[in-house]
């Protein structure tokens, strides 16, 4: 399980995954099917999210009517953004869909 940093258009969000990267086709579908086409992508230690989103984090990963490739542990831009330093953030993966005209 990995943790990351997406941001996004309507700013970041924390989310859990199973993939092994954040520029997984796989992972960049399950995002462009929730509206999310261009990111920034940054890992977080999954151990600092365990311990900041203790509670959240364990009733997360226990529902089970989310599937286990993807699951959005906090959607609060500001909460997110503040829970974690650009010290712990890894080198961010950029996608941007390909236009069509």
């Amino acid at each position: 399980m990995k943790a990351g940093i997406i941001f996004a258009g309507t700013g970041p969000i924390l989310i859990l995954t199973s993939y092994e990267a954040f520029d997984s086709p796989k992972l960049i579908e399950k995002l462009k099917a929730k509206g999310i086409q261009k990111f920034i992508a940054t890992e977080v230690p999954i151990g600092t999210v365990k311990k900041r989103y203790e509670h959240h984090f364990n009733v997360i990963m226990g529902d089970l009517q989310q599937t286990d490739d993807l699951r959005v542990l906090d959607y609060n831009g500001h909460n997110v953004l503040y829970n974690f330093t650009f010290a712990e953030m890894s080198k961010p993966i950029f996608h941007e869909a390909p236009e069509t005209k």
